[in-house]
């Protein structure tokens, strides 16, 4: 048995199908006709942007427009002159064979991806390989394996699946699992999509594996049996039923409410990155969307946004949530969030330093251009928009103040904006929940992002693998933070939500409905079990296991105590 990451959920047996590519080898050669080895290289180009658009043509029937941008992505890649451009410069410069000079532009742009801290951009790393890969193998008239030609129940096994591959999955792939990779992945979002088990990072599968084997796959604890025994086999054969059991019994709560048996209603919302996000919110049952990360609108483009292509977007997220509540987080940029076509400053400590609200305090051309967009947008839903990375009083005041002022010039021009805009802000910042008390003289809400308030009191960054201990949403101290801040919007008649991966969590819903959280936002395919979790619970005993938390030593104790009280 190999343990790995469970990347898409599920159970599923059947034979192993090794994904093994051509092995590219590409040996340094001087030339003589630089001209001649570009138009090599230019086939070579022109094949490569025939067999992705092959590939997004056969990869239309199963998956939707949104998914299918990846290769709209690939497709501008390979096209990129930048890229490209710099093939031709070596070829001609150094006197290099195309493979070679293709080889070694992609290696540096694949390793400078790699290097960066942000695990959106070191995924798209893989899109590099995969295009280049598939380039190279074009200029050596080697051959990729077609996956659509899978005609028997098959669990692929890979060193990686690049999204060109992941397209290709037939009705017959049962699953897959891969080497590397993580949640993240193209792989593990398009397995997602298509409801294909998967399980990724699992180290040397290839290597342990035959074609033929038979492979066990649990893509909910993350681990590969490779010829598990019939007992193996029956208990995953059982793990599947509960498993297609739960999802059925959880579909029936689809439009159920989010209610204690003591009558205690909370709100389960969303988080999303894009339009296609919240049509899975609402799928799921969401009654809202809690978090709408709008970086991704900038992080995926090759400029800043317009006022028009971001109020086409906000226009189809709020229209697709009809009449559901909508909180838009502003740009959030910096830290380890950055942008191709913008220059942040060297700092020390990107993490704390200019990013966020603090940018966008300062480069309010770019802020009020989301703002328009945002206000032009309200019409057409219910619209909540909160600041990120909010430290002081004075710089929530001044956020709202422009927000106000890109309101007012909208309305003196004649456009209509709804008078029923929330104005609130991230709790992620310690002093903000010391002083939500005073915060939410001026805030509609907070919504609390737990990922960097816990890394921020707890001084560990939660990327770095040697403090990782120390990144504990049970400790005792944040939920104290928390509790404050509830309490704080509270006094003040503001309600609270919360949006950092914590809010979905099994066994941190007591403790929330317990501190008096007003909405969860999650995931949207969390939504459903923790809707299960809270039709199940008395809301007044909740009370009285948060407040014994509150009281603990330990993050250990809390959680060992959650789990006992809850198991009764």
């Amino acid at each position: 048995m190999l343990k790995g990451i469970a990347a898409s959920a599920g159970i599923a047996c059947a034979k192993a199908y090794k994904l093994e590519q051509p092995v590219v080898v590409i040996e340094k050669k001087s030339i003589e006709d630089a001209d001649a080895e570009i138009a090599k290289l230019d086939a070579a180009l022109a094949k490569t942007v025939a067999d992705i658009e092959g590939v997004k043509s056969r990869a239309a029937k199963r998956l939707s427009d949104e998914e299918l941008a990846v290769f709209d992505a690939h497709l501008m890649m390979a096209n990129d002159p930048e890229l490209v451009g710099q093939m031709r410069t070596m070829i001609r410069n150094d006197l290099v064979n195309a493979e070679y000079a293709a080889d070694e532009v992609s290696k540096m742009m694949v390793a400078m991806f790699e290097s960066m801290d942000n695990d959106y951009f070191r995924e798209r790393a893989a899109d590099i390989k995969d295009v280049t890969f598939r380039m190279k193998c074009n200029l050596l008239g080697l051959e990729i394996p077609d996956l659509s030609s899978i005609s028997e129940p098959t669990i692929i096994v890979a060193h990686d699946l690049t999204p060109s591959d992941t397209a290709q999955l037939n009705e017959y792939v049962r699953g897959f699992v891969t080497e590397i990779g993580g949640k993240t992945s193209h792989s593990a979002i398009m397995a997602n999509s298509l409801e294909i088990p998967a399980v990724v990072g699992t180290g040397a599968v290839l290597s342990e594996t035959k074609n033929g084997d038979l492979i066990g796959l649990d893509a909910i604890e993350g681990e590969v049996f490779i010829n598990p025994d019939e007992e193996t086999v029956a208990l995953l054969a059982k793990k599947e039923k509960d498993y297609l059991e739960e999802k059925r019994e959880l579909k029936i709560l689809v439009n159920a409410k989010s209610i204690t048996t003591d009558g205690h209603e909370v709100e389960l919302a969303g988080n999303i990155g894009n339009a296609k996000d919240a049509e899975q919110v609402v799928a799921n049952g969401g009654e809202g969307v809690g978090l709408f990360r709008t970086e991704f609108l900038y992080m995926d483009n090759d400029h800043f946004p317009t006022e028009e292509e971001q109020f086409n977007v906000y226009k189809q997220v709020l229209e697709t949530l009809n009449g559901k509540k909508v909180v838009v987080r502003t740009l959030d940029i910096g830290g380890d969030k950055k942008l191709s076509y913008f220059t942040f400053p060297e700092e020390m400590n990107p993490f704390l330093g200019y990013r966020a609200i603090r940018l966008c305090l300062d480069k309010t051309d770019i802020f009020k251009t989301q703002l328009r967009a945002l206000c032009r947008a309200s019409v057409y839903g219910k619209l909540c928009i909160m600041f990120p990375m909010i430290a002081t009083v004075n710089e929530f005041r001044q956020a709202k103040a422009l927000f106000e002022e890109c309101k007012a010039e909208l309305l003196a021009e004649g456009v209509a904006v709804s008078d029923d805009i929330q104005v609130g802000m991230m709790v992620e910042i310690p002093a903000a929940a010391v002083l939500a008390d005073e915060f939410s003289k001026y805030a509609d809400f907070f919504s609390i992002g737990t990922n960097d308030l816990i890394q921020y009191s707890m001084a560990a960054d939660r990327m770095s693998q040697k403090v990782a201990y120390l990144y504990q949403p049970y400790n005792p101290a944040i939920l104290r933070l928390i509790n404050m801040t509830i309490k704080g919007a509270h006094k003040n008649g503001k309600w609270v939500g919360m949006c950092g991966a914590m809010a979905g969590e099994p066994y941190a819903v007591p403790i929330l409905l317990g501190l008096g959280l007003d909405e969860f936002s999650m995931s949207a395919t969390q939504i459903l079990k923790a809707r299960k979790v809270v039709n199940s619970l008395s809301y007044e005993e909740m009370q009285k296991l948060a407040d014994n938390c509150l009281n603990m030593d330990t993050a250990e104790e809390v959680l060992d105590y959650v789990k006992k009280e809850t198991a009764k």
